[in-house]
């Protein structure tokens, strides 16, 4: 398809280092942008940052307009410190700016722009005072380690950095001004509108900034009483809650056909595996370490649910990966997961305390190992509600509309600020 006719609105997307082989937020963006163009509805122009030995973005989208600056190599050579600080953003977004004002300067026509990435929203907007419409997001991340689980080790140092966003939030002139003068600010779940609190910006929006590419055929699942097949997929680290998973298991060991199959690596493993043995229930937790693709997509077909107790989740591509399978999902409601999961797709508990959670986690581990109908019934609504919003045609659709409505009160000559 090509970019589109002159009647379609022009929509510049900000989104450095873009690859379609990435499985973190270059690649969901990559996904995103595809499906966008693919509706026709938009003519879209790309703004990227090549990172050297990756396939050129003009390569991946062939059919669009992409505007590209070399990332410097030697930042590769410091790779930690270069995805947590991105050093290259500023300089990048200075070239932006100026590429924008020489297209303004020569009359080319901009209906909007996108500042899609990067997704953290610790970095000052090279948009605020050009004079164009334009949205930022969906950002994320910030979560603050809940206070109840803080503990030495809890968390690596370079996460704690995290602390310091809500500072730059209040005090930082040129991270205001860019949030000030946006029409739209999106967040990937309700809870960045109170992570942004302390900025001045209009109207929030969520939108959550994963999705899948397709589902796979609907299964028939054997539901037994008493027999609960559990699956929990993530790194493991502190916040994925791996812990607090198997002494919820310790704590219905009066339900012996439900067990704990682990997939991940991390220094929480070793944790765990002391946990299961300690609480008598090593017999019926699998640890099976990371695994590729093809084998997870394996489990999640065999499992009967996931539980995923993670406490510090910005979104959760896990959840749709095992929702798209017709799997509840068990999980904290917080973060992404509690915007991501419904009542109508598994079961959700509080955030607590690490005493309480497991207590809350095995109240609901019970529930669908002893209701039937309950598992079949959410395991129905895991898939229907990613059919419905996480396909990305179905996610290209409502981010169109977003900038639709955009457009609209801009053409109507109230700024999103200045809305009821």
């Amino acid at each position: 398809m090509t970019a589109g006719g002159p009647e379609q609105p022009h929509v510049v997307v900000i989104a450095p280092n873009l690859d379609r082989d990435d499985v973190g937020e270059t690649g969901t963006s990559f996904r995103l942008i595809r499906a966008m163009a693919d509706t026709g509805a938009v003519r879209l122009t790309v703004l990227v940052l090549q990172r050297p030995g990756r396939v050129p973005a003009a390569e991946q989208l062939p059919d669009l307009p992409v505007v590209a600056w070399p990332e410097p190599a030697w930042l590769l050579r410091f790779e930690r410190f270069n995805a947590m600080l991105k050093p290259a953003i500023p300089p990048f977004y200075a070239k932006v700016r100026r590429w924008l004002r020489a297209e303004i300067a020569a009359g080319r026509r901009i209906d909007l722009v996108h500042q899609m990435l990067p997704r953290a929203p610790r970095y000052a907007s090279p948009l605020a005072g050009l004079g164009l419409p334009y949205i930022i997001g969906p950002v994320g991340g910030a979560i603050p380690m809940p206070q109840a689980f803080r503990a030495p080790g809890a968390e690596r140092w370079f996460t704690r950095l995290r602390d310091l966003d809500a500072q730059r939030f209040r005090h930082d002139p040129w991270l205001r001004r860019g949030f000030a003068g946006a029409d739209l600010v999106m967040g990937v779940a309700p809870y960045m509108a109170d992570v942004l609190a302390d900025l001045d910006f209009g109207r929030f929006e969520p939108f959550l900034g994963i999705g899948v590419d397709d589902l796979p055929p609907a299964i028939n699942r054997d539901v037994v009483p008493g027999q609960l097949q559990l699956l929990h997929v993530g790194r493991a680290v502190r916040t994925k809650g791996l812990r607090e998973a198997v002494q919820a298991l310790a704590l219905v060991s009066d339900l012996p056909g439900v067990r704990l199959t682990v997939v991940g690596d991390g220094d929480d493993i070793a944790h765990a595996r002391r946990i299961a043995t300690e609480s008598g229930v090593a017999d019926r937790v699998d640890f099976l370490g990371k695994q590729p693709r093809g084998s997870i997509e394996a489990l999640y077909e065999s499992h009967d649910a996931l539980l995923f107790p993670s406490f510090r989740e910005s979104m959760g591509g896990v959840l749709y990966e095992a929702m798209r399978w017709g799997m509840p999902v068990i999980t904290v409601d917080h973060g992404g997961p509690g915007y991501i999961v419904d009542d109508t797709s598994g079961l959700r508990v509080p955030l607590t305390t690490p005493d309480q959670l497991p207590r809350d986690l095995a109240v609901q581990i019970r529930r669908l190992a002893t209701d039937p109908a309950l598992r079949l019934a959410l395991g129905q609504g895991a898939r229907a509600k990613v059919e419905t919003e996480a396909l990305w045609p179905a996610k290209a659709r409502r981010m169109i509309t977003l900038y639709q409505s955009v457009l609209t009160r801009r053409i109507g000559g109230v700024h999103q600020k200045d809305m009821p």
